[in-house]
């Protein structure tokens, strides 16, 4: 059953942010969208089976922090 996870994540602050995010969070298992919103520094994930722990380290591993 697919669910969904947002993070705000404040630091976003244009295209190579959420690419970045956006990259690192898609290779993650199980994730199978990412939508980033960079007015409202939302990120929602959507997916089978997600882990938050690993979700918040491929935010920081992009190089950003999940608030």
């Amino acid at each position: 059953m697919a669910e969904t996870m947002t993070y705000r994540v404040p630091g976003m602050t244009c295209d190579h942010c959420k690419r970045a995010v956006s990259s690192e969070l898609g290779a993650v298992a199980g994730v199978e969208g990412v939508e980033v919103d960079l007015d409202t520094k939302l990120v929602t994930v959507t997916g089978e089976d997600l882990d938050d722990l690993r979700l918040r380290a491929a935010i920081e591993e992009a190089g950003y922090e999940a608030v």
